[in-house]
């Protein structure tokens, strides 16, 4: 004999039914809930996870801009202190060797300074680039006539 759900509902009772229906309901119920609650859980997972990323981001700036400040003083670096100029965007220093011994100046340095494994941004590759490839010029611009003069 094969029971089918009709037959099978059809022999319950009216309560039997009401009840089944309850459970049915509270099932349910218990499963939005449950879901919810999971997703609670793994929301503050998420937003926990995401601050000491942005903690540990922030303590890695703050390091690099202290180390940018002391990087003259440090041993090492490619000139002396007295000789650099702090620029800070798009490069950390200008540095122009022999200057503060009255001595002459053989180069011009922009340098860039990192910590960690930090590397180069865009804007630094570019600039970069355009170093080695000699695209740098000596711009005279005067206030008086508010001219630019390429001196060549």
């Amino acid at each position: 004999m094969k029971h089918t759900i009709l037959t099978l509902f059809s022999s319950l009772q009216l309560h039997d039914l009401v009840l089944l229906c309850a459970m049915l309901f509270l099932m349910l119920l218990l499963i939005f809930f449950a879901g919810r609650f999971v997703g609670k859980l793994e929301s503050k997972d998420e937003i926990k996870k995401n601050r000491l990323d942005a903690i540990k981001r922030s303590r890695a700036v703050l390091g690099g801009l202290a180390g940018e400040q002391v990087a003259p003083f440090l041993p090492g670096f490619p000139c002396n202190p007295a000789d650099v100029r702090f620029v800070g965007k798009p490069v950390d220093f200008v540095a122009f060797p022999g200057a503060a011994e009255n001595e002459s100046i053989s180069e011009i340095l922009l340098i860039e300074v990192k910590t960690g494994e930090s590397t180069l941004t865009k804007r630094e590759r570019e600039i970069r680039a355009l170093v080695e490839q000699g695209r740098v010029r000596f711009v005279t611009y005067n206030l008086s006539s508010a001219e630019v003069f390429p001196d060549k």
